[in-house]
């Protein structure tokens, strides 16, 4: 009763079932990420996908018989997922975790599962929906380039199959960025890739990678990122922030000298750059990552748009000795929102631990190592 899994899902898919459609990355070559690097993209084959499919619903059997021993009936409740936590294997603790949130949405792995011919992809979303009814949203990462060489057609064919939504790394809408980056993709193809999902009625979540273009292009990314946004008008825009890792590319270019990270003020101020030129758009704009200095900037565009500008502005405005305790602080897991500075006690916490690590002149250091920790 095995399935395959990936190593990897969005935050927003934590209460999702996740199953393996496609191995790894057929791209692999991003400067910025480590995800896949070593590892070889390849095709799963329909029938291994389908017996994926069967063994969770094995394993739902079992778990469900199991509640029935219990004496609860068939039901999934917190006493039986203790039970399986005592026994379970991983899999089966989380097909029971996914079952007792209601067993609604499921995650197609791994990095580009639309790279599969549209007919079998198709086949496979009709036999997940067929054995497990329960399922009401299903998703997918996939690749700019791909979803732009994909025929209408084909996407809506995929949606009538039960795709919902899918989730794009545009990561940046800046030609110059993308180049830099090896991303693979052009703005012209998030445009044209990103439209082709809007207009087949598939919800379309777009992450943005904030402080991509370091000191070389620190406002051309904001800039440009807004403006491919605004001609795809997405149904979600997801921030994440830049923490680049010592085994990429970009690590290596970064200690060659020739990437410079923007400092968090700087991203901070070019996240406001991005929303104030977002224009035209309905779409919902999250913060859902802890590597976000600030979690709190999200909301509905147009309507929220000044509230998001508001919170940016109010941490741009304080001392700079109290936004260093709020990076601190928020790196060290003490606060979460803007708000957590007017707790005396935390406060007073990290402005002594700022204090010790400038004295060991530790402090920027530490600061990075937190943040890089939290990818």
């Amino acid at each position: 009763m095995f399935f395959e899994q990936g190593p990897i899902r969005p935050p927003s898919e934590a209460e999702s079932l996740l199953l393996r459609f496609t191995r790894n990355c057929p791209w692999n070559r991003c400067d910025f990420c480590g995800t896949y690097k070593g590892e070889t993209f390849s095709r799963r084959t329909l029938e291994e996908i389908k017996r994926d499919i069967d063994n969770v619903c094995l394993i739902a059997e079992k778990i469900r018989e199991r509640s029935w021993q219990m004496g609860y009936g068939g039901e999934i409740n917190r006493q039986v997922l203790s039970d399986l936590y005592q026994s379970g294997s991983h899999l089966v603790i989380h097909v029971a975790a996914w079952l007792y949130r209601g067993g609604k949405t499921v995650f197609i792995q791994d990095a580009n599962s639309l790279i599969m011919k549209t007919r079998e992809l198709a086949e496979a979303l009709r036999y997940l929906k067929e054995r497990l009814p329960s399922v009401e949203r299903i998703t997918s990462y996939a690749r700019s380039q791909t979803l732009a060489r994909k025929d209408p057609r084909e996407l809506e064919e995929l949606r009538e199959a039960g795709l919902n939504r899918i989730h794009v790394g545009m990561e940046s809408g800046s030609d110059a960025v993308l180049k830099y980056m090896n991303k693979g993709a052009t703005a012209r193809e998030h445009i044209e890739g990103g439209r082709k999902v809007v207009e087949a009625g598939i919800s379309l979540c777009e992450y943005v990678l904030l402080g991509l273009g370091g000191r070389l292009w620190p406002e051309e990314h904001y800039l440009e990122t807004a403006r491919v946004l605004n001609r795809i008008n997405p149904d979600f825009i997801r921030m994440r922030t830049l923490a680049v890792i010592e085994e990429t590319p970009l690590g290596e270019k970064r200690a060659r000298g020739e990437f410079t990270e923007q400092t968090e003020d700087e991203i901070v101020a070019g996240e406001r750059l991005l929303i104030e030129n977002l224009d035209g758009i309905n779409s919902q704009v999250v913060s859902d990552h802890m590597l976000n200095l600030l979690e709190e900037v999200r909301g509905r565009l147009p309507e929220d748009k000044e509230f998001m500008i508001s919170v940016i502005d109010r941490y741009l405005s304080l001392p700079g000795r109290e936004r260093l305790n709020f990076r601190l602080g928020k790196r060290w897991g003490l606060y979460r929102g803007l708000a957590d500075l007017n707790d005396p006690p935390r406060h007073a916490r990290v402005e002594a631990m700022v204090r010790r690590l400038e004295e060991e002149g530790r402090l920027d250091g530490t600061i990075s190592s937190l943040r890089a920790s939290m990818i």
